[in-house]
C-alpha cells in the first residue's frame, strides 16, 4: 500500500518539544513512505498565547490542541501532532485519531538545583507546577509544601528551577528524554506516588475521519499495546467528567491481550485520595468500570 496522497501538511505547536515530537512523526512517515513529501506548520495555541496564567484558571480543555483541530477541519493542514494527555477526551465531529505512537517513560520527576528528593526537601519547600493533579498527590505526601504556579516550556522551567525561583518542580520524565535533559532529574516518583495524566508520555496523530490518507496510511506509526493501554486510561477520565486539568492520575499496561488500570482522584489539598486499580481486556469497558467504582468509594465528592 502507498499513501492516497503525496503532499502532506503537518500542524504542531512551535516549542522546542513539539518540534522534536513533530520531527519523530516526520521521520517515522518517510521510513513507511518514502516518496511523502511533507510540510510543517507551527502553530501558537490558546495555551501558549496565555502563558502567564495557569492553566486551571482558564478551564485546561483543548488549550494545547483545538486550534490545531481547527486548522484540520479547515483543511490548512492534514495532520496534528499532539501531546496525548493534552487531547481532550470527547471525540471532535470530524476528526480521528489516526495513530498512537509507541509511550515513552510515563513518570514524573523531580528538578531541582540541588540533588534532593521529595522526602528530604525542606520543610515548607517551594514546589513548582500548575498541575492540580500534580499538585494534589504532592500535598498528599508532604502537605507541607508550598506548591506554586509554574508555566513555560520545558527549558524555561528548568531555568526558573536552576536560578533559585522554586526548590523544586515536577516535570514529565517523557519530555526531558526527547529533549535529552536528563541530567536535571533528583528523582524520579514512583507510580505509588505520583500516577501520571492519563495518556502521558505518548503522541496522537490527529486527522479527518473522512480522511483516507490518515485512515489507511498512518498505520505503521500505530503501536497497539500503548493505544490499548492509554485507551483505559482515557476511559477512566472520560467517566469521570474530568478535563485535562482535573486532579485525576491513571495508567494502565498492556500485558498480551490483557490490561491492568490504576487510578487515582484527589482532593486539592491532597487530604484525601482515592486510589483504585483492576485488570480486564476490553480499554473501554475497563476504564468505564474502574470509575464506577472510584465513584462508588467518594471520588465525585474530590472534583472541583
Amino acid at each position: 500500500m502507498s499513501p492516497l496522497k503525496h503532499d502532506v501538511i503537518i500542524g504542531s505547536r512551535a516549542s522546542a518539544l513539539a518540534r522534536w515530537q513533530t520531527g519523530w512523526v516526520v521521520s517515522r512517515l518517510y521510513e513507511a513512505w518514502a516518496d511523502l513529501k511533507i510540510h510543517v506548520e507551527y502553530f501558537s495555541t490558546a495555551g501558549d498565547r496565555v502563558a502567564g496564567r495557569p492553566l486551571p484558571e482558564f478551564g485546561g480543555k483543548g488549550v494545547f490542541t483545538d486550534d490545531l483541530a481547527q486548522a484540520l477541519l479547515e483543511k490548512k493542514i492534514d495532520i496534528a501532532v499532539h501531546s496525548l494527555k493534552d487531547l481532550p477526551v470527547d471525540e471532535s465531529p470530524g476528526l480521528a485519531v489516526g495513530a498512537i505512537g509507541e509511550r515513552a517513560d510515563a513518570h514524573d520527576v523531580l528538578v531541582a538545583a540541588a540533588p534532593c528528593t521529595l522526602q528530604s526537601l525542606p520543610e515548607r519547600a517551594r514546589v513548582g507546577t500548575s498541575s492540580l493533579r500534580r499538585a494534589a498527590q504532592l500535598l498528599a505526601t508532604r502537605p507541607d509544601l508550598t506548591i506554586l504556579p509554574i508555566r513555560g516550556n520545558v527549558d524555561t522551567r528548568i531555568r526558573k528551577a536552576l536560578n533559585g525561583d522554586y526548590d523544586a518542580i515536577v516535570l514529565a520524565a517523557a519530555g526531558l528524554e526527547r529533549l535529552g535533559l536528563t541530567e536535571h532529574i533528583v528523582e524520579i516518583l514512583s507510580f505509588e506516588r505520583m500516577l501520571p495524566a492519563p495518556g502521558q508520555g505518548a503522541l496522537a496523530l490527529q486527522c479527518r475521519a473522512d480522511e483516507a490518507f490518515c485512515l489507511d496510511n498512518l498505520y505503521p506509526l500505530d503501536h497497539l499495546p500503548t493505544r490499548r493501554a492509554v485507551t483505559a486510561e482515557r476511559a477512566f477520565l472520560q467517566a469521570l467528567g474530568g478535563g485535562c486539568s482535573a486532579p485525576i492520575g491513571a495508567y494502565a499496561e498492556a500485558d498480551g491481550e490483557g490490561l491492568t488500570l490504576s487510578g487515582v482522584v484527589a482532593a486539592l489539598d491532597g487530604h484525601r485520595m482515592v486510589r483504585v486499580s483492576a485488570e480486564g481486556s476490553d480499554p473501554q469497558q475497563l476504564g468505564a468500570d474502574l470509575a464506577r467504582e472510584a465513584l462508588a468509594q467518594g471520588a465525585g465528592t474530590l472534583l472541583p
